[in-house]
């Protein structure tokens, strides 16, 4: 998959390639046609830098943080500059609200992350201490216009002062806890090394692959699109979002309007589009599969690719993936893969 070339010539060079490229190199069906997905130009894409014991000791100091202690100073009063952890619960109007409540929440004293007023609240206050505190939501408050201005109640208990934190000594017996495979230090930096190595390759598929992807999209054109599916697709969008301003108790209007800041008009103008893109992605793929027999060949061929992609996903099995997304959906996302890894094995990556 690292097909590179130097700087293109000119001239007879780029007609050889020009000429060559455009027989056999194409595919179609009834609504989108695409010339030109073999040797695709990219722009060039840095190769994997060696891993270095400064990255995997990088990688294990951060793994030892997530399980460093850290000290609860419950002897004196909250300063200015601390970190606390609190519970909190908001109300406006005698009623809690969505958002408005958190347990075990880290908060440096201070920093401007809470209304005005809720963090000088907690100063002074002792660790075990419960108490309100009265304020109001700014008068422009972009997090949530509809709190804008009004007041709110905040029940706020102190839990400790966060103190310093320790982190645990890399051990054997430390790395078995953390490790399913090394049991020694020795072997763990090994399987980090390992993995990092990998993390970095599947960072450079992954950009040469959506780069020679993109370039293909961009040359495709649509002659039509199925009839039906752009209304239908977008439908489903729009479904989604009244859904969600439903569960928020808003009108869909004004949901739109306070979360994502568009009208009506415009939001379905958007989702028309991301419809559109969505449908020549997929007819796109499927045209070249056809042409290069990309996609499975049976049954037992696409089961093991829906395993493939549950496991990816993070889900226990196939049944689990499929409550959340049909089977055509998931042939569309292994066919897509597969052209995108398809094409970049046969992009050419061009140096300026």
């Amino acid at each position: 998959m690292k097909r590179k070339t130097a700087v293109l010539l000119v001239g007879a060079l780029a007609a050889s390639l020009f000429l060559t490229g455009c027989s056999g190199n194409s595919a179609s069906n009834e609504y989108v046609s695409v010339g030109g997905y073999k040797e695709v130009e990219v722009e060039d894409i840095d190769e994997p830098e060696e891993v270095t014991d400064e990255d995997v000791d990088s990688y294990i100091e951060a793994v030892l943080t997530q399980y460093g202690t850290q000290e609860e100073i419950k002897d004196r009063a909250v300063a200015d500059g601390d970190t606390v952890n609190i519970d909190f619960v908001g109300k406006m109007n005698g009623e809690a609200f969505d958002g408005g409540s958190s347990e075990g929440y880290n908060l440096v004293i201070g920093s401007g992350s809470f209304i005005p007023g809720f963090e000088d609240s907690i100063i002074g206050h002792r660790p075990e201490e419960t108490f309100d505190w009265n304020g109001s939501f700014p008068e422009e408050y972009s997090n949530n216009p509809d709190f804008a201005g009004k007041d709110v109640t905040f029940t706020i208990t102190v839990n400790y002062i966060c103190g310093e934190t320790t982190l645990p000594e890399l051990t054997d017996e430390f790395v078995q806890t953390v490790s399913e495979k090394s049991k020694t230090v020795e072997e763990y930096r090994e399987e980090i090394k390992k993995q990092l190595a990998e993390n970095s390759t599947v960072d450079y598929d992954t950009t040469l692959q959506q780069s020679a992807w993109e370039a293909v999209l961009e040359k495709a054109e649509i002659k039509e699109y199925p009839e039906g599916e752009v209304e239908k697709y977008s439908q489903e969008l729009i479904d989604q979002y009244k859904a969600a301003a439903e569960a928020y108790g808003v009108e869909y209007s004004d949901f739109l309007q306070q979360y994502y800041g568009v009208s009506e008009e415009d939001f379905e103008k958007q989702v028309q589009d991301a419809a559109e893109q969505s449908i020549k992605e997929r007819l796109v793929a499927e045209a070249i599969a056809d042409k290069e027999k990309l996609s499975p060949k049976n049954d037992d061929e696409w089961q093991k690719e829906y395993e493939a992609l549950a496991e990816e996903y993070g889900y226990e099995d196939v049944d689990a993936l499929m409550e959340i997304a049909d089977e055509d959906t998931l042939k569309s996302i292994i066919i897509i893969n597969h052209v995108k890894e398809f094409l970049a094995e046969h992009a050419i990556q061009v140096k300026e």
